[in-house]
């Protein structure tokens, strides 16, 4: 709604008041009003009840209006979705005690004086945010647009700096309305502070789906500007006056308001969780520490930002031109898709073909060109992104970003960045981290060796002589060799039965069958990308079985594209909750979950090979935490988890994809319709444990050169990031024909945000719990048990962060995690 729509929604409100309103026009603006009132008249009506309700000051002014001649009734006139009552509401009240002159502060009480002032300053603010508004969709209703979701089709990069910038100065006055509340009840402090900065969240999920999804060059412009303004942003949330104090009153009556069954165990679980984030930002420190530690933090915000526009740029630009004969030995899918992103990219030869850095297509063609300076030619500007051009230096930023970041820890009194980092984990310290990664990389590298030696038997029977032996660049191709050679597995014949389309219903269908989701493709809702498929999420309501509702909204983005992030994630639009403002439309409650992979495009059938499919089903793994998400504050739900549970749903979801129950009821030729052959399921599976010496030592080696740089308690003028990768893999014993799956200068989990710093083991911890995890649904003899999939629902996918993911893992499983699982099912038990 915009300002001129406010305007007769006041003059009706103060027609209706019973206290005598003289309007006066100072301004020629129709919002600028006056009031006569008495000082024993104060306006304590229903024009206070927004602003006041929003600020969690609703009771305080109630209290006041008992000795009043006009106390507000209990009735709510304002929803806050309508932003017209909104301007009308707070304009017409706040302005009227600003401007007549029968207005007596020194008559109120003390709490009121205070409630004014805020709810001044949230009028001003509101002001702002409308007048801004006036054009920015994102600042606008989205009330028209299907299930509240984002007005795609209007937003443009220049609309999110002056929206991020009003909903940032809206969050600011929520949190303060509530540092200067006098009640001291759960919900005027904690769960007001769950509902605070709706409108930054709302804005912020767009914006940062934007910089991962779409991010062209005039959302990068926006991104580098916005970085170190957000980060400000989020330092000014955690030290406003008065609002840590009044967190840690909650925090220190938890366990007494447990006892007595005034609290629940999942408002004793925020209390923990806010009053931990507070203390994990710094709030403990003096004033100057406080500065340093924000000012660390801003230009953390701009490094991290830099480091993943130069990968995005060097994806972007670096390509291999080659003609369909210089792709010799490559499946007639993945030539189609070099073609295709050959006209993507704008090459009008007909036979012009292209290899880009996105792992979709450089991987495969590694795997099977006979090119091998080809294949070397790739393989460098792969393993190289980061550092192509002298202009878009990421070991620089890195290092920069490593010193920073040891002293954040040392600010927190830490000597190191991993010991802070892995405080609040479940492994809780960097040693238990070593010791499990260790233990694997021995293995690993084991097994490693004894593919490295098949590889070169194999070649040594067919008499070839390979110069310097078997490099990285050649590892794929011959791995691919061999295991055609000793397993009679050919991936190039397994994808045409999984074409995206299949896979896709394969894992809708798995959804379905453990917890009842049902998925209901919207084509009339258009999304930020033509590519991107929207779906509404739906299952039977417990009590009528027979009807549906809906669970969440669902898009699905699966190809690769200019400006859009490598790799693969979830992420959200709108997290679930059930702790809405009063009178909000439930649908404000419902999860909106992205899905994004990198799948290169077909020029008809896009053909997915098993670890793609993997990948698919992994996110929806994600997707399913979000979408499944049963909780009743926002702040704990979905996967705002531990970060080495949050892996776990993902990772639980890809072992469905292996089972033959599955793959026999979805992998059909995408040609003929042909189910999948029994034959061919056996030799995938025979073939599946082979080469995962490999990948393990890809993975670990990355998880262990993470927590050992970030462990150094110095960084020296002369630290050189690249010479530290290459000691300390030699110091480890790297197999010799492997790198790193992410070398430090296009490692962007640790160092395009702190996110998953010293933390990317988490994927192995996870592998651990997903193993044992799906053991048990192996024990019951169907994959698909109900019991154990309601369980599963339960403990795994919906209780967010509302209990200590050990106990949760515990109340599944019955007892601690087994690695024998992960063992076993890794090949290396």
């Amino acid at each position: 709604m915009f300002l001129h729509h406010a305007a007769p929604i006041a003059e009706k409100i103060m027609k209706g008041w019973r206290s005598k309103f003289t309007p006066t026009r100072k301004e020629k603006t129709p919002l600028s009003y006056s009031v006569a009132l008495s000082e024993n008249k104060v306006a304590t009506s229903p024009l206070f009840d927004f602003f006041l309700r929003s600020s969690s000051l609703h009771k305080i002014l109630s209290q006041h209006a008992a000795s009043t001649e006009f106390p507000i009734p209990t009735s709510r006139l304002f929803l806050r979705p309508m932003r017209a009552w909104s301007v009308a509401i707070q304009l017409v009240t706040t302005r009227a005690f600003q401007t007549t002159k029968a207005f007596r502060p020194r008559a109120l009480s003390p709490a009121l004086t205070t409630a004014l002032s805020v709810s001044t300053t949230a009028a001003d603010n509101m002001c702002k945010t409308t007048a801004i508004s006036e054009g920015n969709p994102l600042l606008q209703s989205w009330a028209a647009q299907p299930f509240h979701l984002p007005p795609f089709e209007e937003i443009n990069p220049g609309h999110f700096q002056p929206a991020l910038e009003a909903a940032m100065e809206a969050h600011i006055a929520d949190l303060e309305a509530i540092a200067s509340c006098t009640d001291n009840d759960f919900d005027s402090i904690l769960g007001a502070y769950d509902r605070a900065g709706s409108l930054y969240g709302k804005v912020g999920g767009v914006y940062g789906n934007y910089i991962s999804s779409l991010n062209t060059p005039d959302m990068q412009e926006v991104q580098s500007a916005m970085a170190p303004i957000l980060s400000r942003h989020r330092s000014k949330c955690y030290n406003i006056p008065g609002l840590f104090e009044k967190v840690t009153s909650m925090y220190d009556i938890r366990e007494e308001m447990a006892n007595k069954g005034e609290w629940t165990a999942e408002q004793v679980r925020l209390a923990e969780r806010v009053y931990t984030a507070f203390v994990r930002m710094g709030v403990k420190l003096n004033e100057e520490e406080k500065k340093e530690y924000g000012d660390i933090q801003v230009e953390l915000a701009t490094l991290q930002t830099k480091f993943m526009q130069n990968i995005l740029k060097d994806e972007e630009t670096w390509e291999m031109v080659i003609t369909a004969e210089d792709m010799a030995g490559c499946p007639e899918d993945l030539v189609a898709a070099a073609r295709q992103a050959a006209v993507d990219r704008g090459h009008e030869g007909a036979d012009e073909h292209v290899i880009t850095l996105g792992r979709s297509l450089v991987e495969p063609f590694l795997t099977y060109s006979t090119r091998r300076d080809l294949r070397k030619k790739a393989f460098d500007a792969w393993t190289s992104r980061g550092e192509l051009s002298e202009e878009r230096d990421n070991l620089a930023i890195a290092t920069k970003i490593l010193r920073l970041r040891k002293r954040q820890a040392n600010l927190m009194g830490h000597t190191t960045f991993s010991e802070y980092q892995t405080e609040d984990t479940m492994a809780q310290n960097p040693e238990n981290v070593m010791n499990l990664c260790m233990d694997v990389w021995k293995r690993a590298k084991e097994a490693a060796d004894k593919e490295r030696a098949m590889m070169e038997s194999f070649l040594s029977e067919k008499g070839d002589e390979l110069e310097g032996g078997i490099q990285p660049w050649d590892w794929r191709f011959y791995a691919e060799q061999v295991r055609q050679a000793n397993f009679n597995f050919d991936e190039s014949e397994l994808k045409p039965y999984l074409s995206l389309d299949a896979v896709t219903n394969a894992v809708f269908d798995v959804s379905n069958k453990l917890y009842g989701l049902k998925y209901v493709k919207r084509d009339d809702i258009k999304a930020y990308h033509k590519d991107v498929n929207v779906y509404e999420v739906r299952r039977a309501k417990k009590d009528t079985p027979d009807e549906d509702e809906l669970v969440a909204i669902f898009l699905h983005d699966n190809f690769s594209r200019a400006h859009k992030s490598s790799g693969a994630w979830m992420s959200e639009y709108r997290t679930q909750t059930k702790n809405l403002i009063e009178g909000a439309d439930p649908i404000e409650g419902v999860p909106i979950v992205s899905n994004n992979n990198n799948f290169a495009k077909g020029s008809g059938a896009t053909l997915l090979s098993f670890d793609d499919g993997t990948t698919l089903f992994h996110e929806m793994g994600h997707g399913h935490h979000g979408m499944l998400s049963d909780c009743t504050y926002e702040y704990l739900a979905s996967t705002s988890v531990l970060k080495d549970f949050v892996e776990l749903p993902s990772q639980l979801m890809e072992h469905w994809l292996e089972e033959p129950v599955v793959l026999k009821e979805h992998a059909k030729h995408y040609k003929t319709g042909e189910t999948v052959p029994d034959d061919l399921l056996a030799r995938l599976k025979a073939a599946s444990l082979f080469n995962e010496g490999f990948a393990t030592v890809e993975y670990t080696a990355c998880a262990l050169l993470d927590m050992a740089v970030h462990s150094l308690s110095e960084y020296d003028d002369d630290f050189d990031l690249s010479e530290f990768e290459k000691k300390y893999l030699k110091e480890i014993g790297m197999p010799q024909g492997i790198v790193m799956r992410h070398r430090p200068a296009h490692f962007a989990h640790l160092f395009a945000s702190s996110s998953y710093a010293s933390g990317y083991y988490v994927y192995q911890w996870a592998q651990v719990l997903d193993n044992d995890v799906f053991a048990a649904f192996q024990e019951t003899g169907d994959v698909f048990d109900a019991e154990t999939a309601e369980r599963c629902r339960r403990c795994i996918y919906s209780a967010g962060n509302t209990v200590a993911p050990q106990d949760l893992f515990k109340a599944f499983r019955g007892r601690e995690p087994d690695t024998s699982f992960f063992l076993k099912n890794k090949g290396m038990a």
